[in-house]
């Protein structure tokens, strides 16, 4: 089996969806016995407008490997490296791709060009091309990218299937981070339309913007919220779990997702999803969701009065969720794929 070095910028075991899965995938790329050699670049390297002595410092280390190695390099350090940069490297590049960085919500519209630029010059120049979704691999294509070059690896999931529903009450479930491109604002704001309703919800998710934080535990008290929707910050893995297992719906207002790792999880719990049609989440969840337009909180809220108010409505897409749950794979099939596109080379 080949040998590969992977590149991921800070801590791998933050736990958003991009850093759980290449933290899985590099874990499981080890358990099949492969020599994988872990560069934990800095966590500034998957940023915009670095300084020119970290650019410097990360191509002199990424070029320090030798011809014959190929290098998983994680998709943020990928769109943010200068393209003259990146050509720099001896070694085969495997670029691991979530979603183009210039779309990502809220950024300023020249910087937003500026990166989607830049990623679309650097994808000539990737060997191969890994992506967690269809949606995603198609978004690659309308940029240029080489279909031959590009396969599909979507997240794995290695929890149980088909545990029963704690018994907790109405409660409604979100998870994600708090950033704009979750959609957080919309979520709040459909709540409160169905504030007649019995129900609980829980935001789960690390601050990824101070000032978003600040914003959503504002319109919380602005809406008369406080005490039904808290926001609880990052949980630990069994305290998610627990989160997953007493909820009654999940709901999440994403403005854009390249797979929606956390709506994945909910599939595997059998929970009836509200959600947004927006990028790979029609093909993540499929029948298992009612879906409204992104950034349209009445349309948000009508959906979620009706799996409130409906116990056939929770039971059926419950039953649709739990089917999709158990077809989803665990990490050594995305690693194996991962594994065949390395052994290709």
């Amino acid at each position: 089996m080949k040998a590969c070095a992977f590149a991921i910028p800070g801590d791998h075991r933050q736990k958003t969806g991009g850093y759980i899965y290449e933290r899985r995938l590099l874990e499981e790329l080890q358990a099949a016995g492969r020599t994988v050699d872990h560069i934990a670049l800095p966590a500034a390297s998957a940023a915009a407008g670095q300084s020119a002595d970290l650019r410097a410092s990360v191509t002199d280390r990424l070029r320090d490997l030798p011809a014959d190695v190929p290098l998983i390099l994680d998709g943020l350090v990928f769109g943010a490296m200068r393209t003259g940069d990146l050509a720099r490297l001896r070694c085969p590049v495997i670029a691991m791709l979530h979603h183009p960085m210039g779309l990502e919500d809220g950024l300023p519209p020249d910087t937003a060009r500026h990166l989607l630029a830049q990623e679309t010059a650097n994808l000539a120049l990737a060997t191969r091309i890994v992506v967690t979704s269809p949606h995603t691999r198609d978004t690659y294509i309308g940029l240029g990218a080489d279909p031959q070059r590009i396969t599909v690896a979507p997240p794995g999931y290695d929890g149980p299937r088909d545990l029963q529903r704690v018994d907790a009450g109405p409660r409604i479930l979100s998870v994600g981070l708090l950033a704009q491109r979750k959609g957080h604002d919309v979520l709040i704001s459909a709540l409160a339309q169905v504030s007649d309703l019995d129900w609980t919800a829980r935001i789960v998710g690390k601050t990824h913007d101070p000032a978003i934080a600040d914003a959503l535990a504002a319109l919380i008290g602005e809406l008369g919220l406080t005490g039904r929707v808290v926001l609880t910050g990052e949980l630990s893995d069994a305290a998610l779990a627990d989160a997953y297992r007493s909820a009654l719906v999940f709901a999440l207002a994403t403005r854009y997702e390249g797979y929606g790792m956390a709506l994945a999880e909910a599939l595997t719990y059998g929970l009836p999803i509200v959600t947004c049609a927006t990028g790979a989440v029609p093909g993540t969840v499929g029948d298992a969701a009612l879906m409204a337009p992104a950034d349209d909180p009445d349309a948000f809220a009508a959906h979620l009065r009706h799996v409130l108010s409906s116990k056939d409505v929770q039971d059926d897409l419950s039953a649709r969720s739990r089917a999709l749950g158990r077809a989803l794979p665990r990490w050594q099939d995305t690693a194996a794929v991962m594994g065949a596109v390395l052994d290709g080379l």
